[in-house]
């Protein structure tokens, strides 16, 4: 429960936004705090201020498949704090950074051999932005500057994540800093063609011909990469047609252009893979990583690239630095303690293989619910899914926040972004969770609409 000193800081922040908090309706918040504020996590399970049990039914945001405060993680970061709490990472290095680097690469698809360390998902893609650039430059072909992002992608915050991403909400108020010789390839999305699809939908393999369009509009010469998240989670849980991403990767191929998966949300497991990229049988140039490898406990992203665009930047005087980029919490000793254990976890508890037996449990428990006729679509891939509400007349969003709001007083913490409720729930998960968290969406959804 809350202390005397937090409801001081609870009162003054109703009052006065102390907080200004990231992808928040402040002051809807502000006037209701006290269900959203969260006090303790155990296991796959939040406790709020009013001692309400909520099963965490994204991860977090996508990052906790280990489920909240587990032992061995627990321990780790306490024996780091004792050992080496901080180690700088320019022109200096410690083991841990380099066995875990070691570690995320033998996971990557083949020749994906070398990791760079960031702190977040959106630092990981300027990174891998930077680093497609720096690398058509030295190869010559500075021309290629251009950059392609895809509808309703999203790559973080950051200025270069920001401008291949594809959520209006998140560009419109920046536009005048937004990156020049920035294009987006048409979503996949059409649900008149593949509303209720399990897993991938047969319909939209030809949206990747979009490709070719801008590479005829542009010319191949100017484009350094493509930028996509094999699923797109922020978006809403919209899953790729058989065959689209395989088309990408041939069209870039041709045309000499870098392909970069984002893998923020489906790395490390969620796909019942190492890497989304391993599921959908496809090999990209650069992949950005982030949340699961540290279970969400200490921040830490990073890309990873293939031997070839590692080698190109490894020239020139061995005393020059090479990519003059980084960050002060590159390969952060706590960071790199905490994703040694995850990964230990992981492999010794076969959670990865345990999305493959929860992924039809989540797909049934989520179809369930398509005989609700306040539902226009359910869609679902690996331990992912998510289903849009119709809207409310005149009221678009309305019915998500009243959702989102009763499962805070029934026991579920949601993920509602305006009608669409997407879920990612921890890999430690058990069944009847999975179940229960459908009959409990089912009665609340016939409640509040």
């Amino acid at each position: 429960m809350v202390q005397d000193s937090e409801k001081t800081a609870l009162l003054r922040n109703k009052q006065d936004g102390v907080y200004w908090q990231p992808y928040t309706a402040n002051r809807l918040l502000r006037a209701n705090m006290e269900p959203r504020t969260m006090v303790s996590a155990k296991g796959a399970y939040y406790t709020n201020s009013e001692g309400t049990k909520l099963f965490d039914t994204l991860s977090g945001l996508w990052c906790t498949p280990l489920g909240h405060a587990h032992p061995r993680i627990v321990e780790a970061v306490r024996k780091q704090a004792e050992t080496l709490d901080f180690a700088p990472s320019f022109q200096l290095t410690h083991p841990g950074a380099i066995s875990l680097a070691e570690r995320i690469a033998d996971l990557a698809p083949d020749n994906l051999n070398h990791v760079f360390f960031a702190n977040s998902g959106s630092e990981a893609a300027d990174t891998a932005i930077k680093v497609a650039l720096g690398y058509h430059r030295l190869k010559g072909e500075a021309s290629r500057f251009r950059m392609i992002g895809r509808e309703r992608g999203y790559h973080g915050v950051g200025l270069g994540g920001m401008s291949v991403g594809g959520i209006v909400p998140n560009r419109k108020m920046f536009a005048p800093i937004m990156m020049n010789g920035v294009d987006h390839l048409r979503h996949t999305y059409e649900p008149s063609h593949m509303a209720f699809t399990r897993g991938q939908p047969t319909w939209g393999t030809h949206r990747a011909e979009d490709l070719v369009r801008l590479v005829t509009l542009h010319d191949a010469s100017t484009i350094a990469a493509v930028i996509v998240e094999p699923v797109q989670g922020s978006t809403g849980v919209v899953v790729p047609p058989v065959g689209y991403l395989q088309r990408l990767r041939e069209i870039c191929t041709a045309n000499g252009i870098l392909l970069i998966f984002d893998e923020v949300i489906t790395g490390f497991g969620r796909m019942g893979e190492n890497f989304g990229a391993q599921r959908f049988g496809v090999t990209p140039d650069i992949i950005t990583f982030a949340k699961a490898v540290t279970n969400g406990i200490v921040p830490m992203g990073g890309v990873i690239v293939t031997d070839e665009i590692y080698n190109t930047f490894m020239t020139g005087p061995e005393s020059a630095i090479e990519f003059c980029h980084g960050y002060t919490y590159s390969g952060h000793p706590m960071a790199a303690a905490v994703g040694h254990v995850v990964l230990d976890v992981m492999r010794e508890e076969g959670l990865v293989e345990r999305v493959r037996v929860l992924e039809p449990v989540l797909e049934e428990a989520m179809h369930g619910l398509k005989d609700l006729d306040v539902i226009a679509d359910i869609r679902n891939i690996g331990l992912t899914a998510a289903f849009d509400m119709k809207p409310a007349e005149g009221k678009p969003g309305a019915r998500g926040l009243a959702l989102f709001e009763a499962g805070l007083r029934n026991g579920l913490l949601l993920r509602c972004t305006g009608d669409t409720v997407s879920f990612g729930p921890p890999f430690i998960s058990t069944e009847q969770e999975l179940r229960d968290m459908a009959a409990t969406l089912r009665r609340l959804i016939t409640e509040v609409c």
